[in-house]
């Protein structure tokens, strides 16, 4: 870790980055004064070539104005970040180019910042604040409202067009509705209490945030995570995998009312979950992970259960891929559509399916080489186009990599003796902080916790796969139509609740 005056912040920065090469992988902020050292800043830039995540810390001194120089004219992908962060504590990046609210809304008023110290987790505040959309300006312009409240069941989102005639000229996108508090709420619990929310800040993403948020612990601790138990959380972590992309291919379709793949989408992601149900004793896997390895084996019953679902699954997928091949009026509609330059990729640290499928290779089981993955034979799928299209083929290759990779942990499991499943009577380093990742369906998920000398959390910050990627959506609708939002939409399949954590 680097650690610098808040002055230093950008200089470091800029050295950890090695001048733009290394991404920017998450941004946040930490209120320190009850352990007597101010504000500080952690930047975290990832090192594929160490397989290392590098930490920049830059603190502010107790009786100092909390103000920066901002990093985003430098990291396009800190925009974001150091908005939450205004948000969030008022530490204000001087020079911010949009240092509009992003998490908080309407509803609370100016100068409440939740995430400092002295505000109560059970606070009850009310307040005005101003919140703008931006659109384009111009004669013969109009906008066109979508959401917060949407035709499907899905969670709330606001997004703002500028149009000139049908073509989009800006969309701005309001979000962070239901935002819950997580980070506030999990101050004060014990690392057991807390894993039980993390398991549920998002359905898709259970077992990504759970091993995310378990090796942000478990660096904390002296004692190892027993190798059986790291074989079947990577066994569960592909599952998830697997059931996200075979579903998120069908939901693409319905982008189009194409509506016979979406279907067989659907079908083959229920298959997938009752698999999961008879694995873990929960559709989404929750239960199994916890801090020091996990609960229970996978035993010969399950293998099986999962061998059978992978042979009927895999088999009927290559159908609907096939189906896809064939359209002609399907392939019109998503080549060349809502295309992602890698520049742009690059630029915004953008994450998983997002990002590889235009060029930029990004996929934390390689690059951060993390429990068993760099013992089995995967290929990090990427695309050139950026495009709809790419993003489908991105996820297509994906699900045969992934039945590949629990086929092979399959062996593992089988072959190998049960070593323990659980480190037992873990104590951990108080007042340090520390991060965890893993790639879910969407990119990586990282968590960064630190505890207090009671052995509570302190700070728990969670970066999911969709927050990097949420700010390239609008990018991608420029010069397109209203007509191909939700089809440009359904191809990251970015989520909601990892935003409103």
């Amino acid at each position: 870790m680097i650690k610098v005056k808040s002055t230093g912040l950008r200089g470091a920065a800029n050295v950890c980055s090695h001048n733009g090469r290394n991404p920017l992988t998450a941004m946040f902020a930490c209120d320190e004064t009850v352990l007597g050292q101010g504000y500080a800043i952690y930047c975290l830039f990832e090192d594929c070539h160490a397989h290392d995540i590098q930490v920049v810390r830059a603190q502010f001194e107790m009786d100092e104005e909390l103000k920066y120089e901002s990093l985003t004219p430098l990291f396009p992908a800190a925009a974001w970040y150091e908005r939450e962060i205004f948000d969030m504590f008022g530490i204000e990046p001087l020079n911010h180019p949009d240092l509009r609210p992003l998490v908080l809304h309407e509803s609370y008023p100016e100068g409440f910042y939740p995430l400092r110290k002295k505000v109560a987790v059970d606070a009850n505040i009310h307040g005005e604040r101003e919140f703008k959309i931006a659109t384009a300006q111009g004669e013969g312009l109009f906008e066109v409202a979508v959401g917060p409240i949407h035709a499907g069941i899905i969670e709330p989102g606001h997004f703002r067009f500028s149009q000139a005639g049908e073509a989009i000229l800006q969309l701005d996108a309001k979000l962070f509705y239901t935002h819950r508090g997580i980070e506030k709420a999990v101050e004060g619990k014990t690392v057991d209490e807390a894993l039980f929310i993390v398991e549920r800040i998002c359905g898709a993403c259970s077992i990504a945030n759970t091993l995310s948020f378990c090796q942000a612990v478990e660096k904390l601790s002296e004692k190892s995570v027993p190798r059986r138990a790291w074989v079947i959380r990577t066994c569960l972590a592909e599952l998830e995998r697997l059931y996200n992309h075979v579903g998120d291919t069908g939901n693409l379709c319905a982008g189009v009312g194409f509506t016979v793949p979406n279907n067989i989408g659907a079908r083959l992601k229920e298959l997938l979950m009752r698999c999961n149900e008879q694995v873990a004793g929960n559709r989404f896997l929750r239960g199994m992970i916890v801090p020091g390895g996990v609960l229970f084996d996978i035993d010969e019953e399950k293998r099986n259960v999962i061998a059978s679902t992978l042979d009927t699954v895999e088999k009927e997928y290559e159908r609907l891929v096939q189906i896809l091949s064939e359209q002609d009026g399907f392939l019109n509609r998503v080549k060349n559509t809502g295309i992602v330059l890698k520049k742009t990729a690059t630029d915004l640290s953008m994450v998983g399916v997002g990002a590889r499928a235009s060029g930029f290779s990004r996929d934390s089981r390689k690059d951060l080489a993390y429990g068993i993955y760099p013992e089995l034979s995967f290929d990090v799928i990427t695309e050139q186009a950026g495009d709809v299209y790419a993003r489908l083929l991105v996820r297509e290759k994906e699900v045969r990599e992934s039945i590949k990779l629990v086929r092979q942990i399959l062996e593992l499991i089988n072959s190998e003796d049960n070593s323990g499943l659980r480190a037992a009577d873990l104590t951990y380093r108080a007042e340090e902080g520390s991060w965890g990742i893993s790639e879910s369906a969407r990119g990586s998920d990282l968590h960064w916790v630190m505890l207090d000398k009671n052995q509570k959390i302190y700070r728990l910050f969670v970066r999911s796969a969709s927050y990097p990627n949420w700010p390239a959506l609008p990018v991608a609708l420029h010069g397109e139509i209203i007509p191909d939002f939700p089809l440009v939409n359904k191809s990251f399949e970015l989520c909601y609740a990892c935003l409103d954590r």
